[in-house]
């Protein structure tokens, strides 16, 4: 294998938790290498892109134009009927949150594609070296209290030296794979997703979200703004909840044909087409072997009622990139037993409260009786975007 290179962390995965962790770390003086297998960042896009702004805040990110679509001040939560709960900020905070001088909003619809592109940017500005087409292929032991990581960046084979790995893959992440992790995730766990962005659609600076079975058995329909007069019509469906000819394309016809927004669709002209999978899962019960931890998606860092991921990765990037420097700093080797610290920081910070979400979400599927449940689904939704929820970190 050609000559071998060097770093404190390798990261493998430029989206929002890797390219965090790299800048992180870079920030707080450890030699970063962030890898990413795509050429282009954030596609494909499979999600809607909203974030709150103290979520940016928390890790230092600049508010900046360069990727932000859509200021956000609330929500508007909708049972099947239409009934609806209205949480606007606006209203609730008028001295706090609007567009005027000296106000700010509640968070923000974002470009994943620039999102991506400027998260990495900041990575590199603050010294980690960055490489796109870049495949990870495997890892072991050196021997010497760090790890060799295979990668193979453009068709050529190298072999990188780390006193720590880092997998920021995604779903079923390959990384945690090679570390015997169980990223395997089960089918009823995953929603699978369909987006229109759409011209013709009026919206009113709030995040829309419609629950009931009747649209979307599983999961929930959305309309979010996304600047320059576009929107996004979206929902997630579980596949094991619903009938063999329905998938997402046909709930989110009948939902913009037949629901109650349809006078509202009636001039929606299909700008872009955009799908995948999200779980809707437990986080991973053991995120980290020798050398190793996962982060974001491939640690299912993912709000399981929500799908949100943003949140959770760039809250997941801090995390880990603050305790790993202080374990590579101290001189100590990252093996498997110091590395529950990461988890158990992490468990602290969000992850308990990140359980006990899903156990509710669990809870709430599980019941067999549909109009209770939706009945549920659409209490549980109100209160969890409410000022006073308590999962307003997750």
């Amino acid at each position: 294998m050609p000559h071998q290179f060097s770093y404190d962390l390798v990261v493998i995965g430029s989206g929002p938790a890797g390219a965090t962790t790299a800048r992180i770390a870079a920030q707080l003086g450890c030699t970063v290498l962030l890898v990413d297998k795509r050429q282009e960042l954030g596609a494909p896009i499979q999600c809607s892109g909203a974030v709150s702004r103290h979520a940016l805040e928390e890790v230092g990110l600049p508010i900046a134009d360069e990727y932000i679509q859509e200021p956000i001040y609330g929500f508007a939560i909708y049972n099947q009927d239409g009934q609806r709960t209205t949480i606007d900020y606006r209203r609730l905070k008028p001295g706090e949150y609007g567009p005027g001088a000296g106000q700010k909003p509640l968070g923000y619809v974002v470009d994943r594609r620039r999102f991506d592109r400027y998260l990495m940017t900041l990575a590199e500005r603050a010294g980690a070296e960055v490489w796109l087409k870049t495949e990870g292929l495997g890892y072991e032991k050196d021997g010497e209290g760090g790890c060799l990581v295979r990668l193979r960046r453009y068709n050529q084979d190298i072999q990188v030296k780390a006193k720590a790995l880092v997998g920021a893959d995604g779903l079923q992440s390959q990384v945690g794979r090679w570390a015997g992790l169980r990223t395997h995730i089960k089918l009823n766990e995953l929603a699978s997703c369909l987006q229109f962005v759409v011209d013709g659609v009026p919206s009113e600076g709030l995040l829309e979200i419609i629950t009931g079975h009747q649209w979307a058995p599983g999961g929930y329909a959305w309309v979010f703004p996304k600047g320059h007069g576009y929107a996004e019509i979206g929902l997630g469906v579980a596949r094991t909840m619903t009938e063999s000819h329905q998938n997402a394309q046909w709930f989110l016809g009948q939902f913009m044909k037949s629901s109650f927004f349809q006078e509202r669709f009636a001039d929606a002209r299909i700008l872009e087409v955009q799908g995948g999978g999200v779980p809707l899962a437990a986080p991973l019960r053991k995120q980290y072997a020798d050398y190793l931890i996962l982060v974001g998606d491939a640690a299912r860092h993912v709000n399981p009622i929500t799908g949100g991921g943003i949140h959770t990765a760039l809250s997941g990037g801090k995390i880990p990139a603050t305790f790993l420097c202080q374990l590579i700093q101290s001189g100590q080797p990252a093996h498997e037993q110091a590395l529950k610290g990461y988890q158990d920081a992490w468990l602290e910070q969000l992850g308990h409260k990140m359980w006990k979400l899903y156990e509710e979400k669990s809870s709430i599927f599980r019941e067999a009786d549909i109009p209770l449940r939706d009945e549920r689904l659409y209490r549980t939704m109100s209160d969890y975007f409410s000022p006073n929820s308590e999962y307003k970190k997750i």
